[in-house]
């Protein structure tokens, strides 16, 4: 009896110092911010999605984006609180006159996290990677950035050639206006070309770069573990020891989990619980500047919305400001393009398909549809930026659709397997969104509903040969002005064809813990977590 008692006392002693240890801020990881000084700390991040490859330039998904640009850099790199473009791997460029030589000088005595050199030669590397690989499928986001692969007449890039150790020079075949923010973008950071020859098809699994955390370790849909590069060359930085991104799919559960202490940061925070964050004294809420959209996808290519008036029926039958208050909570406004309104090039001229069941009803009849017909709707399987949930958007949309006869099935699925196959044009109905890369308006309608997207981007797979024309025009054009009433006349030709409902802008929330220090949340949804650190 005497034993049995000691050992139950033992295992209540032995879960006491296990729960001691599950909080974040724990004393057995030294939280503190203070780079490990103290005995280490940990940050741990919730998500509510998984990463879908580890390897951006493979990928769109910001679920894969937030943990790549913890790990690899890029050669120009976003303002903290802005798109301005600063220096990153590169310490300086220059532009010729006439916008088709770009020449980079690079940072010297960077090692990627395997020991590689960083130098002129590892970025040639990267682009002929990128660039020589004629492979739609896997490097689609290149293409649809840069106009496509070498040699193609669409392609920006003509070449990119090492001059020296420590310089880079890029040709283009015709000038590109957001060259450089494109660069900026998390797709086209830059990899050990070491780790990339090592690992082959699984480099998407063991990223290797330059980057302040180095990557650790991956449980699918669970947690993806990253450590600090105590080599990093920026001196200070990063301030925590250990970064771990933590899958928690329900928004509310995951607010739980923050306000028990379980995790520090989380993001999708519903608009509704955005009060109970502000009243409680241990959290602080933060607000993402709004540069996105949500919408709801027709795939053009197949029936009956190859039809513009089935369409157009349908951009009727959706109530947006029902919508916005429903499941927004005010923090988002009702969307009538597919860039917002702080992008420059937006053109505030276009009116709205107005929420109008009998008008919707009337278009159907006259493109053949009078009893209406039924359809799989795509719903989001995670909470996304420009769509807090999904699920409970696709239901509304439903009964709207119900009331003029469409009759629309619910669908979902695996967050990867939802992109792969609407990438695919596998869904007639879909939903998503995007947040903008770079905060310009390329980045939006050619990245997005260009026929060179088809494959990428583009899961409308909208093709108009007069928009192609006019955001082409709009790419090569510098002068800002110019280019706005270009991207004004482009968005003017697809409100009328309709291949989206764009739904809303939203103004993202995200919570933290109290002791979070230097965390802003940057508009284009990339969240560089090198310089944060915990009290």
């Amino acid at each position: 009896m005497k034993k049995r008692f000691i050992s139950l006392v033992t295992l209540m002693l032995m879960l006491s110092l296990a729960l001691v240890g599950c909080g974040s801020g724990s004393s057995d990881e030294g939280s503190g911010g203070d780079g490990g000084k103290s005995g280490g700390s940990t940050l741990i991040y919730a998500k509510g999605g998984d990463a879908v490859k580890l390897d951006p330039a493979q990928v769109t998904d910001g679920e894969s984006m937030i943990i790549a640009e913890q790990v690899l850099e890029t050669l120009v790199s976003y303002d903290k609180e802005t798109t301005d473009i600063v220096p990153g791997l590169a310490k300086k460029w220059e532009v010729s006159e006439d916008g088709l030589t770009y020449t980079f000088e690079l940072e010297e005595g960077v090692k990627f996290h395997d020991g590689t050199d960083f130098n002129a030669e590892a970025v040639v590397k990267n682009v002929d990677r990128w660039l020589t690989s004629n492979d739609e499928a896997t490097f689609a986001y290149f293409a649809s950035q840069f106009g496509g692969f070498k040699g193609q007449e669409t392609a920006v890039i003509k070449e990119v050639k090492a001059d020296g150790e420590n310089k880079v020079v890029f040709t283009l075949n015709r000038p590109q206006a957001p060259f450089l923010k494109n660069l900026a973008m998390s797709p086209f950071s830059i990899s050990s070309p070491t780790a990339i020859e090592e690992h082959g098809d699984k480099y998407g699994e063991n990223p290797v770069g330059t980057g302040p955390f180095k990557f650790e370790s991956w449980k699918r849909n669970d947690t993806i573990t990253l450590v600090k590069n105590e080599e990093y060359h920026k001196e200070g930085n990063p301030k925590v020891d250990k970064l771990i991104f933590k899958v928690i799919e329900d928004n509310s559960a995951r607010l739980n989990a923050l306000i028990k202490g379980e995790v520090d940061l989380i993001d999708g925070l519903n608009p509704s619980d955005a009060e109970k964050v502000k009243n409680d004294e241990n959290l602080q809420l933060f607000e993402r500047p709004s540069m996105n959209v949500g919408y709801l996808g027709f795939n053009v290519e197949k029936e009956p919305f190859n039809n513009p008036k089935v369409r157009q029926a349908l951009s009727h039958a959706v109530n947006k400001e029902a919508l916005i208050k429903n499941f927004y909570e005010g923090t988002a406004e009702a969307a009538k393009n597919p860039i917002p309104p702080s992008i420059n090039g937006y053109n505030d001229e276009v009116t709205d398909y107005e929420f109008d069941l009998e008008k919707a009803k009337k278009l159907l009849a006259e493109a053949g549809y009078k009893d209406g017909f039924s359809v799989d709707l795509w719903a989001m399987p995670v909470p996304r930026p420009y769509m807090p949930n999904g699920q409970k958007v696709a239901e509304a949309l439903q009964a709207d659709f119900e009331k003029i006869g469409v009759k629309a099935n619910i669908v979902t699925m695996e967050w990867a397997t939802y992109l792969e196959k609407v990438q695919a044009g596998e869904s007639s109905l879909f939903m998503l969104g995007w947040t903008g890369d770079n905060g310009d308006a390329d980045n939006f309608l050619y990245a997005l509903l260009d026929k060179d997207s088809i494959g990428s981007n583009n899961y409308s797979r909208y093709a108009s040969e007069e928009v192609h024309k006019l955001l082409l025009e709009a790419q090569a054009e510098t002068d800002e002005a110019k280019r706005a009433e270009l991207y004004k006349q482009a968005q003017e030709i697809i409100h009328a064809d309709a291949p989206w409902v764009p739904l809303a802008h939203s103004t993202p929330l995200l919570a933290g813990n109290k002791n979070i220090e230097g965390f802003f949340p940057h508009p284009t949804g990339s969240q560089p977590m090198g310089d944060v650190s915990i009290k």
